[in-house]
């Protein structure tokens, strides 16, 4: 039935059929729709797996910032995955993030996850790492406040599903945090005292997201140019996958913040199997506008100066280049019916681009092959 309808599948499915494989599924930020055929075709074309996925920042009960609810963000990934024929996606609800834990957001989480589920979302990432207790004692008092509420809403998650398989991704360590030194990174220990408590809650995760040295959005340099990300640290990054094996724990590790980072780099040196899940955001977004830039040069016009005028002031001392990069993703649901009424030239040149790009993150993951291993196990 599943592959006459091509509606997504649990996230926890796709997770365990790779699993032992040196392969990394990419989740796929779609911030524009247009982007989610093209990555389906290649998907298809490439026999892999994929996660389609919006944070909450962007796609809320309020439409987030790209105008998307769950429900209609969970229409257009459906209509894509169709018009494509792929079968072996999941929905994924990336960044369910907390950052207070007050009963008020802890409630409001709970209503934005119903809608998710009512949806049809059939995976979701639970991210409290916002709630570190500088002050504890030890690892498990500074994560307790994130434990707490981690398993709160998996287990809400979980009877909401009334027994239906879902995936489930949880955050140790907050993505790009800084001190003085530079970012922090996820300790080993962290990582293990935070599954291990988790588990005893009788909350189980597939895939964890952890602090490694990568950034969401882009890196810039000095005079505010975009450059590569370098700063994703491999050998840290094994070292958490191990004491997780060491462990016995079963988690394998979501990578966030890809965008930037050379994809010969991620081809030859990610820990493939270690790493299982690889998010790619902002990329896309981009693709859409440099093809605005070609194909629509009025819209694209209005939308960075929509965007300088209204964020330059906010960031003061900062180059035009680098307030439009870090700032145009807030444009999306401004400029909503112009981006979703442009020409069919344009949408076939941004799902063309689309399609070229996800051959190479598909090779550059090693997951060419991994919805045929998902499909064995379905069967």
């Amino acid at each position: 039935m599943q592959q006459n309808t091509f509606g997504p599948i649990p996230g926890s499915t796709i997770l365990g059929g790779i699993s032992g494989k040196k392969t990394i599924i990419m989740a796929a930020n779609i911030r524009i729709a247009t982007v989610a055929e093209g990555i389906f075709k290649a998907a298809k074309d490439t026999d892999s797996a994929v996660f389609m996925e919006l944070a909450r920042s962007e796609c809320d009960l309020n439409g987030g910032y790209t105008g998307f609810t769950p429900k209609l963000f969970s229409e257009k990934m459906n209509e894509a995955a169709k018009a494509a024929e792929f079968d072996i996606w999941a929905l994924h609800a990336d960044h369910i993030s907390i950052k207070t834990g007050s009963p008020q957001e802890i409630e409001g989480t709970k209503q934005l996850i119903d809608a998710q589920i009512a949806a049809g979302y059939t995976s979701f990432a639970i991210d409290a790492s916002h709630l570190f207790n500088f002050e504890g004692k030890n690892v498990r008092e500074e994560l307790e406040k994130n434990i707490i509420a981690t398993t709160d809403l998996a287990h809400h998650i979980k009877n909401r599903m009334k027994g239906k398989d879902f995936g489930l991704e949880v955050e140790v360590g907050e993505i790009g945090r800084k001190d003085g030194e530079g970012l922090i990174l996820t300790k080993p220990q962290e990582a293990v005292e935070f599954i291990k408590a988790l588990q005893e809650n009788g909350v189980f995760p597939q895939v964890i997201a952890i602090a490694n040295g990568s950034t969401h959005g882009h890196v810039y340099d000095a005079a505010g140019n975009v450059i590569e990300q370098l700063s994703i640290d491999i050998p840290q990054t094994r070292a958490v996958a191990k004491a997780l094996r060491d462990n016995h724990l079963h988690v394998g590790i979501a990578q966030h913040g890809i965008t930037g980072t050379p994809r010969d780099l991620i081809n030859q040196h990610f820990p493939k199997g270690d790493i299982i899940k690889g998010n790619v955001g902002t990329f896309w977004q981009d693709v859409v506008f440099d093809i605005f830039k070609v194909y629509e040069p009025a819209l694209y016009k209005e939308i960075q100066e929509w965007t300088l005028q209204k964020y330059g002031p906010l960031n003061p001392g900062k180059k035009d280049k680098q307030v439009f990069d870090g700032n145009c993703k807030m444009a999306i649901k401004e400029f909503f019916k112009q981006i979703y009424s442009v020409d069919e030239e344009t949408n076939k040149a941004i799902r063309a681009m689309a399609y070229a790009e996800s051959l190479i993150f598909f090779r550059a993951f090693g997951s060419y092959g991994s919805a045929s291993l998902v499909r064995k196990t379905l069967k």
